[in-house]
């Protein structure tokens, strides 16, 4: 499952086959349409629960609300089920939408939306093995991590404006759950899964009642 980013994604997936996909471009609704879409790919691939070994999501970067509204519900699904759960990260799954063609000798850069004047950036080589940490740059600093990569994200179009030798992946810029999935299954078989803990590399916009929003006194 995914909803961390401009877009909702649910898959089925064993060893290697799509079973079933839903994928559609968001900004606003996950929390209406994952459960569904979850159902729909169930139903398409004619699985219950019982016939799955695992569950995986998206933990971030991404939009605060997004990522809450993708973990709460892959918990819930985990609680009920008794099914393993692993998260994978937003940026790798962006990374792996890129074809192999693409990136042979290019380095791949992920740029996610924010939806403040930072975006959150990861490099990947070829081979797509991580070369950064997932960092928060301006547009205008995402040069420090590349210059002629190829650009994949929902955040892609800002960044490529400032890389004039970077080029534009031809993937989706989203987090395909199809791709979540073999991700997770990789991660569980090796012994290395991640949680499925919120990555939020800074707090949210929230501004508590009777309090300034910045500075000032109390």
């Amino acid at each position: 499952m995914d909803s961390s980013t401009s877009a909702c994604s649910a898959a089925l997936w064993a060893d290697g086959t799509v079973l079933a996909r839903r994928l559609s471009p968001m900004a606003r609704g996950q929390s209406e349409a994952l459960l569904p879409m979850v159902a729909e790919v169930m139903a398409e691939a004619g699985l219950s629960f019982a016939d799955l070994g695992l569950l995986a999501v998206t933990v971030g970067p991404g939009a605060f609300t997004g990522l809450r509204i993708g973990l709460a519900a892959a918990r819930g699904l985990a609680l009920a089920t008794g099914l393993p759960l692993v998260g994978v990260t937003t940026t790798e799954a962006v990374a792996a939408g890129v074809p192999e063609t693409e990136r042979q000798g290019r380095a791949v850069l992920v740029a996610i939306e924010s939806r403040r004047d930072e975006k959150w950036l990861q490099l990947f080589d070829s081979a797509l093995v991580p070369l950064s940490e997932i960092r928060a740059l301006c547009p205008e600093q995402a040069a420090q991590l590349a210059t002629d990569a190829v650009v994949a994200g929902d955040a892609a179009p800002v960044i490529l404006s400032f890389l004039p030798g970077a080029v534009a992946a031809s993937s989706s810029g989203f987090a395909d759950a199809a791709l979540v999935a073999a991700l997770a299954a990789g991660r569980w078989n090796r012994g290395d899964s991640l949680p499925p803990e919120p990555l939020y590399l800074r707090d949210a916009d929230v501004t508590l009642p009777g309090r300034p929003a910045t500075g000032g006194p109390e």
